[in-house]
């Protein structure tokens, strides 16, 4: 949600045409014979401004019959899906059946929707995100829904991704952006997925313009996710430091939370520019402010 609330912020303060959204797909899955792509409806749902909002995910006010009645013919529902958000994987899945790849699905239902930014697949090949935890090892959804992130977690890796290439447009959207923010999203498991497609990490390594990260915790805390805890039980500090060395390489910048200006003098030592913000979003109002923070005073654009 860090990176759909990010992005809703930069959606009200640039000219959305103007604006790229790269998504993760590390978490999709198949279910029901459909195609899910968890991270992309939540990002064109909040775009829309059809977003669950209480939840999280979905579409706010959807029904759950058909889920149900999927339940009294025997299928497993722990991941939910309402009658709404069905119809989406039903036309998603029809497209790809048809011949179409991810990224022209994702096109066709953001326009659909009136989305009038691009969103874009990380990749359109398979990828996904696998965590391996004391319980044994998962998929990203089996993870963080079935099994509510109870489990502690050992590893994560991102199956697929030495054969993945970028979805089309990926890398040229990198390459002629004014600048890239890597929004506040957990950088385990809606991040670095991205990171790992073959020629998404070398096009932000030859970029010459600025790359500001925001940081996703706050106090060593995870807003919302298991973010923290996954960083404890892999052996790695929750702070600003560490989501800065695991995207080493990549950044000119980095935004910090007011809680964590303890950081600033160890950021800087690692070359980064540093800025320090009232980063929560709690409302609409929250992510015009932050993004509109990013755009003029870190990337001096001046709206």
């Amino acid at each position: 949600m860090g990176g759909a609330k990010l992005a809703e912020g930069l959606y009200h303060v640039l000219p959305p045409e103007e604006l790229t959204i790269i998504v993760n797909v590390g978490d999709d899955e198949e279910f029901h014979g459909l195609h899910v792509s968890p991270d992309i409806d939540i990002m064109v749902y909040t775009l829309a401004g059809i977003v669950d909002e209480s939840r999280g995910w979905g579409i706010r006010g959807d029904t759950y019959n058909c889920l149900e009645q999927l339940g009294v013919l025997g299928h497993e529902t722990w991941f939910r899906i309402g009658d709404r958000d069905m119809a989406t994987h039903i036309h998603r899945t029809m497209l790809l059946n048809s011949g179409k790849q991810l990224h022209e699905a994702v096109d066709d239902i953001r326009r659909r929707l009136g989305v009038r930014c691009r969103v874009l697949p990380a990749t359109n090949d398979r990828l996904r995100t696998m965590v391996e935890t004391v319980e044994g090892v998962m998929t990203m959804q089996e993870y963080f829904v079935k099994h509510g992130t109870r489990p502690e977690v050992r590893d994560v890796w991102y199956e697929g991704a030495e054969e993945a290439e970028p979805a089309p447009g990926v890398v040229e959207a990198i390459k002629s952006s004014q600048a890239v923010v890597i929004a506040p999203s957990n950088p385990l498991l809606s991040i670095k997925p991205i990171l790992a497609v073959k020629g998404i990490r070398e096009a932000l390594e030859g970029y010459g313009g600025p790359v500001v990260a925001v940081n996703p915790l706050i106090g060593g805390r995870a807003v919302k996710g298991p973010a923290d805890r996954m960083m404890r039980s892999m052996g790695l500090q929750p702070n600003p430091l560490t989501v800065a060395k695991l995207y080493q390489g990549l950044l000119t910048d980095m935004v910090i939370d007011l809680q964590d200006r303890e950081y600033e003098a160890g950021l800087r030592s690692m070359g980064l520019g540093v800025h320090v913000a009232d980063t929560l979003m709690r409302d609409r109002g929250d992510k015009v402010r932050l993004a509109r923070y990013i755009c003029n005073n870190v990337l001096g654009m001046k709206l």
